[in-house]
């Protein structure tokens, strides 16, 4: 009989060419399919909430899968966990309804990235942020943040080669925050995101802290559909997923989930 499995996962996406199969290096869903097929015997296909890219990371990345198996949600748990390498954790497995899709039955996504804003390097933690060594002006940053606020076409911050119908999407909540280890945290949650896009935006912010750009630009930015006129890309080591959300599932607060994100660093 078949039945749906519904995983939440975290990894370090520093080694690995992003979540979907590619062909010219290790990714996050190739890892996990390589584990349920010794587990199974059979050929098991992934379907994520969402790609992320490489040397982007995630605490709450959710995906499914769909095989005829006698196991059970715990024995995946445990056996998922004993054979993934260390960078890659099931955080849960849930046996859930066949008709469950952990892409199509997204209400929204939480992203989180990470500046660290001082004169010194980091050595500790440098590869789950940004450092940007000049002085940033926080309160200007979050002004032009809360201009992304709702919908809009991101036509101006997506990358090239985006796999979408169009690039309107909206954003439900942004906020800035720093957090006890001095870090700048950037939260952002929509109900889709565009390839690159929390990246495209944080360069944005940056623009905007370093003095380089008023906060005001982003408006015309966003009215403009330019990319080419927009700032350059943040790192991809400072993003990760927070959290997907689906309905009729239990959330605290949208821009505190998982964990105290200052336990990430």
């Amino acid at each position: 009989m078949e039945k749906n499995f519904r995983l939440t996962i975290e990894y370090d996406g520093s080694l690995y060419q992003g979540w979907q199969l590619q062909p010219n290096g290790p990714t996050i869903q190739g890892a996990i399919e390589k584990a349920l097929a010794t587990m199974t015997g059979q050929t098991v296909r992934l379907t994520a909430s969402g790609r992320t890219d490489a040397g982007v990371h995630a605490l709450g990345q959710v995906a499914n899968f769909i095989c005829a198996t006698r196991l059970t949600a715990r024995q995946f748990h445990k056996g998922l966990n004993s054979i993934l390498p260390a960078d890659i954790a099931i955080r849960q497995c849930q046996q859930v309804p066949l008709g469950f899709h952990a892409r199509y039955d997204v209400i929204s996504k939480v992203y989180l990235y990470q500046i660290a804003n001082r004169t010194v390097r980091p050595a500790i933690g440098r590869q789950y942020c940004w450092w940007v060594r000049r002085p940033l002006d926080l309160e200007a940053m979050d002004k032009a943040l809360q201009f992304f606020v709702g919908r809009h076409d991101f036509k101006a911050f997506e990358a090239s080669g985006s796999p979408r119908a169009h690039s309107k999407r909206n954003i439900l909540r942004a906020n800035i925050e720093l957090n006890s280890s001095g870090l700048i945290q950037i939260f952002v949650e929509a109900d889709g995101f565009l390839r690159y896009m929390v990246r495209n935006i944080v360069g944005a912010l940056v623009e905007v802290g370093l003095g380089c750009m008023e906060p005001q630009r982003i408006r015309h930015l966003l009215a403009a559909r330019n990319r080419c006129l927009a700032p350059p890309t943040a790192p991809a080591q400072g993003l990760c997923l927070l959290s997907v959300k689906y309905p009729f599932t239990r959330q605290s607060n949208p821009l505190r989930l998982l964990l105290d994100t200052d336990s990430f660093i």
